[in-house]
């Protein structure tokens, strides 16, 4: 039987460099896409009581009112857009101009100044702290 193998053999720092990209990218996908940012976020747009009685959960975002979680899904959503709009454009630039790379870096830098832009998440500063979790999510998957 015939041994199956690639025509290519990466070197270890290229393997540590992919092993590390796939374990930021799957961060990114477990803490801020599904399991802790969505609560965090839903705590922070939330008023209660003393008793823990819901009050508000209605955010304003340039003027207008939304309910928190309809925000949150709003942005993702255009910035899924926008992913959807570029990648078939982007993706044949890099192939044409053999940039693949440095695309993914673009990406890759982008969607971490957005994550770490979270860090600095304020309610009072909605605008800013959403053009955040855009980017971070723009980063993300632009790179993949």
């Amino acid at each position: 039987m015939a041994e199956m193998t690639s025509g290519t053999h990466a070197t270890k720092k290229v393997q540590n460099a992919w092993a590390l990209y796939d374990w930021a990218n799957s961060v990114y996908s477990l803490v801020i896409t599904t399991a802790i940012f969505p609560i965090f976020y839903n705590a922070v747009t939330t008023v209660r009581d003393d008793d823990g009685n819901l009050i508000s959960d209605v955010v304003t975002f340039w003027g207008k009112e939304f309910l928190n979680t309809q925000l949150y899904s709003y942005v993702l959503a255009t910035s899924f857009v926008v992913i959807i709009v570029m990648s078939p454009l982007l993706s044949g630039m890099a192939d044409y101009a053999g940039k693949k790379l440095d695309f993914m870096k673009i990406f890759c830098y982008g969607g971490a100044l957005g994550c770490v832009s979270l860090f600095w998440f304020n309610p009072e500063h909605l605008e800013w702290s959403m053009g955040a979790l855009f980017l971070a999510n723009l980063g993300f998957w632009g790179s993949l």
